[in-house]
């Protein structure tokens, strides 16, 4: 019989990590919402939102980027999986597959790099780079 014991350092590395893990979550779910207060909530105002396409790169703040969200009529849906998460002291990064949906539709797949700071004793997205793929994007496992 194994008994499985739960050690502090471990338990609570856990605990941070589905934290930080839920931040950015509670950043997709205001993206699909297309809710500016719900990502102000969770993001620092000053960061950055950095996309790296093929041909082009776009670059704006957080703010402005919760303003965008509160405009658009379209309907927009990411989802990450295999989340690498990794932690020291008051700041945290996310490192994920995503795939992106707007109106329902597939529009590109990628990497989402989140990092995340300690503020007030809550996390919050610090700035988001994340790279747009059209093309040799494999399935989602979280379509299965």
């Amino acid at each position: 019989m194994i008994i499985v014991i739960c050690l502090p350092a471990f338990c609570a590395d856990q605990t941070e990590e589905k934290s930080v893990i839920a931040v950015v979550r509670k950043f997709f779910d205001s993206m699909a919402a297309r809710d500016p207060e719900a990502n102000r909530a969770v993001s620092v105002p000053e960061g950055r939102v950095i996309g790296v396409a093929p041909n082009r790169t776009t670059n704006i703040s957080q703010e402005e980027f919760a303003v965008r969200l509160g405009t658009t009529k379209a309907a927009y849906l990411e989802r990450m999986w295999n989340p690498n998460v990794l932690i020291h002291g008051s700041i945290a990064n996310v490192w994920a597959d995503y795939d992106f949906h707007l109106d329902g539709n597939f529009t590109h797949c990628g990497i989402d790099s989140f990092s995340l700071v300690r503020s007030g004793g809550a996390w919050k997205v610090a700035g988001i780079v994340y790279t747009v793929e059209m093309t040799g994007c494999a399935p989602s496992p979280l379509d299965k």
